[in-house]
């Protein structure tokens, strides 16, 4: 019996697609910006040096603020999709709970609360001390009217001036204002010295896995006219930015951006990870930072800003200006043409008629239809290639201790029949941007985020039917049964295209057989984490993909037409292209050094 052998191009475009496959799972490319001023960063080294302004001894001290309120209060602005809790003291959003949506926990979605996030300016006064926001007690005032709510919080200061933030929430949306002014300034603030802004957020875990969660979850900006870039979702990373139009703190399928009138002039920006060690135990993913500086206007100091904290969903996001949506991550170049021109339309119409199993369901067919003419010639290839078998087992026995001339015979064989080996790897480059572009949408759908199917209860996350009792490297400690169907049909497909496509052993070539077994055992390990969606359409796909072939085989494709049809090509003259030509001049000119030497 004929031991099965895959041919070497094969194993190397099973070893690229591997290699390209990790490095896109882990790794995220890092932009080389410019160096900022290092204004922000003294700014930032002297806010840690100073002490709260928020009591009659510290107005002692450095009477630039006058006296307010001691006892902080927390005020809430609420619209259709937000809840907002504002404190008194400092201004700050203490609570900012997403209406309607829970974590993994079912508990209520909180984007900041219990101080995981905080912001502050500094002032710089005429005598050269400084005085922080986070510091200060307000005076609260509240305001609505049928299409807003606004939360003015005021602290006077000693020259009859004051500061002020002003909150304004619509009546729906998860976009609201922010606004900070100080008034009256003159001989106590030294507007020659810009204000340092900073913003900080420790960043919630909201999925079941931290390690997936985390690997989408990362710091993105905009800057420069434009363009869009985002720090690393490997590891620790910073980077100084210049001319920043927002900045997000995206936590996979939530965000928090901040959003400046006018772009920032310079930023640092800078990400951190702290998920614990114990995955379970988990509160937080990452910490998020931004430092920049604000300019005063002309006696007066205002800064206007817009927060949006929401989903990371493409609908909701690309009602705004600013091109928000492209912190979501659609993928490199046609990848994310691909996603943003074709699947995710297709899929959102299909979610909106059907449930979203049924719409991963549905759009998988539409993709292996629309390749089927692919799979066509990539199986008339394997037929033709199964026909000169016999032919190229007779040239490696004949021409077995001479490897050029081996190759040459072959190289002739193929272009008389009008057949070649890689013509059964062109499909699959083909299909390459497409599986990418299918790898890139799966994790930042949100429409399947908390949409069961099945015995999946969330298709943005894994499907677990076990937990087991200890962790297995690279696998997790559960088992997820639509990584393993799809891996089960990987491995069926896997055997019926090597079946069709194995060529004869080459003298020197290790019996590779076994390989086979490679690409679902990957799989199973990659994507027993990863989100059941995508498991689920790589399960139907290759379900389509060995029902479609065997449609091929026996009922469209004629194997002794494509034989005879072999027959006849080696009968007529055959043109060589221009590769071809040069790869025969190649191998003559082997040839004659060998018989020189």
């Amino acid at each position: 019996m004929e031991n099965r052998q895959i041919d070497p191009l094969q194993i190397i475009g099973m070893v690229l697609i591997f290699g390209i496959f990790t490095w896109m799972m882990y790794n995220q490319p890092v932009p080389d910006l410019e160096t900022t001023d290092t204004a922000i960063t003294a700014a930032a080294e002297q806010q840690d040096s100073v002490q709260p302004i928020a009591s009659e001894t510290a107005k002692q001290a450095n009477p630039v603020v006058a006296a307010a309120s001691v006892v902080a209060d927390t005020l809430k602005l609420q619209n259709e999709v937000l809840s907002i809790g504002i404190s008194t003291k400092g201004g700050l959003m203490t609570q900012v709970a997403l209406k309607g949506l829970v974590n993994y926990q079912d508990a209520p979605l909180y984007l900041i609360d219990n101080d995981n996030s905080s912001f502050n300016i500094a002032f710089t006064t005429v005598s050269g001390q400084l005085f922080q926001t986070k510091f200060m007690m307000f005076t609260p005032s509240v305001s609505n009217t049928a299409a807003r709510q606004e939360l003015r919080l005021r602290a006077p200061l000693d020259t009859d001036g004051y500061i002020e933030l002003v909150y304004t929430l619509p009546k729906d949306g998860y976009r609201f204002g922010f606004e900070v002014v100080a008034e009256g300034i003159e001989g106590a603030l030294d507007p020659s010295i810009p204000a340092a802004f900073s913003w900080r957020m420790d960043g919630f875990r909201h999925a079941k896995s931290a390690q997936y969660e985390n690997r989408y979850t990362q710091l993105a900006y905009n800057h420069k006219s434009d363009k869009y870039s985002t720090l690393s979702a490997a590891g620790d990373d910073d980077d100084d930015l210049k001319n920043v139009g927002w900045v997000s703190y995206r936590q996979h399928f939530f965000s928090s951006i901040l959003i400046p009138e006018n772009p920032f002039e310079v930023a640092i920006v800078s990400t951190s990870t702290i998920t614990d060690e114990e995955e379970e135990e988990s509160e937080f993913l990452k910490a998020f930072s931004t430092e920049t500086t604000l300019p005063y206007g002309r006696n007066r100091f205002q800064a206007n800003f817009d927060w949006y904290m929401g989903p990371t969903d493409y609908a909701v996001l690309k009602t705004y200006d600013e091109s928000l949506y492209e912190s979501i991550s659609f993928g490199w170049g046609i990848i994310g043409w691909i996603n943003r021109s074709v699947f995710y339309p297709l899929f959102s119409m299909l979610s909106g008629v059907v449930p979203q199993g049924i719409a991963i369901i549905l759009l998988t067919i539409i993709v292996r239809l629309v390749l089927s003419p692919v799979l066509y010639k990539s199986y008339v290839s394997q037929a033709k290639m199964r026909v000169l078998r016999p032919e190229i087992t007779a040239l490696n026995e004949k021409y077995k201790n001479d490897a050029t001339k081996r190759q040459q015979e072959t190289m002739k064989l193929y272009s008389k029949a009008g057949a070649s080996p890689m013509a059964g790897c062109i499909p699959a480059l083909i299909q390459m941007p497409i599986f990418f572009a299918l790898f890139y949408f799966f994790p930042i759908a949100y429409e399947m985020r908390g949409k069961s199917f099945l015995w999946a209860k969330d298709l943005s996350s894994y499907d677990m039917i076990a937990e087991l009792p200890f962790t297995i490297p690279f696998y997790g400690d559960h088992v997820s049964l639509f990584p393993l169907l799809a891996s089960v049909a990987i491995f069926i497909y896997t055997q019926m295209t090597a079946g069709q496509q194995m060529q004869p052993s080459q003298p020197g070539m290790p019996n590779m057989k076994y390989i086979m077994y490679l690409m679902p055992v990957m799989m199973l390990f990659f994507f027993n984490n990863y989100a059941s969606g995508f498991s689920l359409y790589y399960f139907v796909s290759n379900v389509l993909m060995i029902g479609i072939m065997l449609v091929i085989k026996n009922v469209i494709i004629d194997q002794d037409k494509i034989h005879a049809q072999i027959e006849e090509n080696k009968k007529k003259p055959k043109k060589q292209n221009r590769f071809q030509r040069k790869m025969a001049e190649l191998m003559e000119e082997a040839e004659r050094q060998k018989k020189l030497k």
